[in-house]
């Protein structure tokens, strides 16, 4: 089984890049790669290729993996539909922001491609389409605290971005208005208090493995733009309320495939608010590899493999 894998901001960009994001990308590949190269030095059929830019290099323990990179030139698409074809999996990390993932994931030929299908990866892009479709099917979303007597605060953020970055709080519904004025391409949306969290799952055929909860570190600054600290799985275990919530988003949305999170925000009395969807693995990847009794990177792997309608048991 040959297997590309790659991170955008880390390999598939040469263009100057945001500090914190590239760190995150970063982060991200080098725990995907080593969980692969484990997987691969118990398998010798298992042959992996990583996608690195010079500017983004693979640390020591992670050199014995064949790089390859876009050639001077050549666009990132043009080179997957290249090198997609010298491979039988294609795992991909990329922000959705401005459809980069959805036109990535066009770029692979969808029976190589390791990840959610492109039309669902367009709608999670957009936070607000994603609650608006999410809300309708029953889920818990901010968008049910619209009209909530006890909101105190309201969020703008771009509807496309990427976890926190840019993210505004208020506590004046005027004010948070004006923001939204401001700044093309944002969203307004109810600010739910409680600690922000997350899940990570493997998904397929609309359902959810779902895997591990994990604690969001978010900050606000005095001028209320929310500050990412990292984020930190705390439990392999799920409540049932949780596991209730993956398996409504995996059936809603049953594109999804592959490692996938979900951000929500957990309410002391409402329970979890979904928040958003994340198509892809999340910086959540290397404390689940930690935790884990078995390898993610194995479970996606055969996942892709068998295609079969539920994920595999852990």
């Amino acid at each position: 089984m040959r297997v590309l894998f790659g991170e955008y901001l880390s390999g598939l960009t040469d263009e100057p890049l945001d500090e914190g994001l590239l760190v995150q990308g970063v982060g991200m590949r080098d725990a995907v790669l080593a969980d692969l190269l484990a997987c691969a030095a118990g398998e010798p059929g298992l042959r992996l290729s990583c996608i690195v830019s010079p500017q983004a290099p693979l640390p020591a323990a992670l050199q014995g993996v064949r790089q390859l990179h876009p050639a001077p030139g050549e666009t990132a698409f043009d080179f997957l539909k290249r090198a997609a074809l010298a491979h039988d999996a294609v795992w991909l990390v990329a922000p959705e922001t401005d459809d980069l993932l959805g036109r990535l994931s066009e770029a692979v030929p969808p029976a190589r491609w390791l990840g959610c299908d492109t039309a669902t990866i367009r709608l999670a892009a957009s936070k607000a389409r994603t609650v608006e479709y999410l809300h309708a099917q029953g889920v818990l979303t901010a968008r049910a605290f619209e009209s909530d007597d006890s909101l105190q605060a309201w969020v703008v953020k771009p509807d496309d971005g990427v976890g926190a970055s840019d993210a505004r709080r208020h506590a004046l519904r005027a004010d948070a208005e004006a923001d939204l004025a401001q700044r093309a391409g944002t969203v307004l949306e109810p600010w739910v208090e409680g600690p922000a969290m997350s899940l990570s799952m493997l998904c397929a055929g609309g359902q959810a493995r779902l895997w591990s909860v994990n604690r969001q570190s978010i900050g606000i600054d005095a001028q209320g733009w929310l500050v990412e600290h990292g984020v930190e799985p705390l439990s392999l275990e799920p409540e049932p309320a949780l596991q209730r919530l993956a398996q409504q988003v995996a059936q809603a949305l049953p594109g999804l495939f592959g490692w996938v999170g979900i951000d929500y925000v957990a309410h002391a009395t409402r329970g979890p608010v979904l928040i958003e969807v994340n198509p892809r693995v999340t910086s959540a990847y290397a404390g689940l590899v930690r935790l884990s009794r078995r390898s993610p990177a194995r479970a996606a792997l055969d996942l892709w493999a068998t295609r079969a309608g539920s994920p595999p048991a852990r």
